[in-house]
């Protein structure tokens, strides 16, 4: 049963996810978070971070660290597999028919119309996690952090594993 709902819990957020890692990371905490309960909102924020500070797709490692958590390696094993297979075949079917249709004007007002929709996915999970910092770490904290991550990001043009990793060191010496 557990690995029926591992499986759903990966398949469905990247069946209906559009635009990549980041656009579906609100789908996931949707299943993860809300319908399963294997983590909270504040232990799934804590793996993002971490996950993001890691080289490769955030997707699949989301998905193979909750999978771990949750039954072992053969459940890394298929919430990996759940990630990373369907995906795989739906893109190569649709890859083949855009690129029969790439011309048409249908096809480029879809992809316009797109656009929007993952902004205000975005848009959403950013202020899920910033609420979720206010009432964890205080409105202080979430502020200083953002700030200064703003300005790392934006002023200094540092690497955002940096940051993550600069933020996580905060978090420790001062919110721990």
């Amino acid at each position: 049963m557990i690995y029926g709902e591992l499986f759903l819990a990966f398949f469905i957020p990247n069946i209906i996810g559009y635009g990549g890692g980041p656009a579906i990371i609100p789908l996931i905490e949707a299943e993860v978070v809300g319908r399963y309960g294997w983590m909270n909102a504040q232990q799934f924020a804590e793996t993002l971070a971490l996950g993001n500070a890691l080289p490769s797709p955030i997707a699949t490692k989301m998905a193979g660290y909750v999978g771990y958590d949750v039954a072992g390696i053969s459940g890394a094993m298929v919430a990996v597999l759940a990630t990373v297979a369907p995906s795989l075949l739906l893109m190569l079917c649709a890859l083949g028919l855009l690129h029969r249709h790439r011309n048409s004007p249908r096809v480029q007002c879809m992809s316009q119309w797109v656009r929007p929709v993952i902004a205000m996915m975005m848009a959403w999970l950013t202020w899920s996690f910033f609420s979720e910092g206010i009432n964890n770490a205080g409105l202080l904290h979430t502020l200083l952090i953002g700030a200064v991550a703003a300005v790392a990001l934006l002023r200094f043009r540092t690497h955002p594993a940096f940051v993550v990793l600069g933020a996580l060191v905060y978090g420790g010496l001062f919110l721990g």
